[in-house]
């Protein structure tokens, strides 16, 4: 094989495993320093919402909670990053805003049981910090769900 064929396929190998390193680096993070704030609420076992954000990015999850079942909406940031801001929307009811802790200090969780069962979508924003800096932070951010009814 030549110089450049072993080149071509090193680069390939570090552009599939670099992010799955961060993604996995972050699951780490939601594991060790979110999960453990749920309490005492039970972890749904999902870590999918797990991802590494950049100061000023959006990102959004799909989540079907239950009626009549307690749960801890918690979203958890890096201590590089400043107050992650989440909003919970209700989907069958035209994205009607249902909570945001933006008017509740950003506080990290959200306690909730409702009425009926209901799709959400949680929005979280990774807000830019007044700082002036030459690059935006980045840092791992972690949606966690847990439930008193598991």
């Amino acid at each position: 094989m030549t110089k450049k064929g072993l080149l071509f396929i090193s680069l390939v190998v570090c552009m599939i495993a670099l992010p799955v390193a961060m993604n996995g680096q972050c699951k780490q993070f939601a594991k060790n320093t979110c999960k453990p704030g749920l309490d005492p609420y039970q972890h749904d076992g999902n870590y999918d919402a797990a991802a590494l954000l950049i100061e000023g990015e959006q990102a959004d999850m799909y989540r079907v909670l239950h009626a009549d079942v307690n749960y801890r909406i918690g979203v958890c940031g890096s201590g590089n990053l400043s107050s992650i801001h989440f909003k919970v929307q209700d989907v069958r009811d035209n994205f009607k805003v249902i909570y945001d802790n933006s008017e509740h200090d950003f506080d990290w969780k959200w306690d909730v049981k409702l009425e009926s069962s209901r799709q959400l979508r949680i929005i979280v924003t990774v807000p830019v910090s007044d700082e002036d800096s030459s690059s935006p932070e980045e840092g791992c951010v972690s949606v966690m769900i847990g439930s008193t009814d598991f």
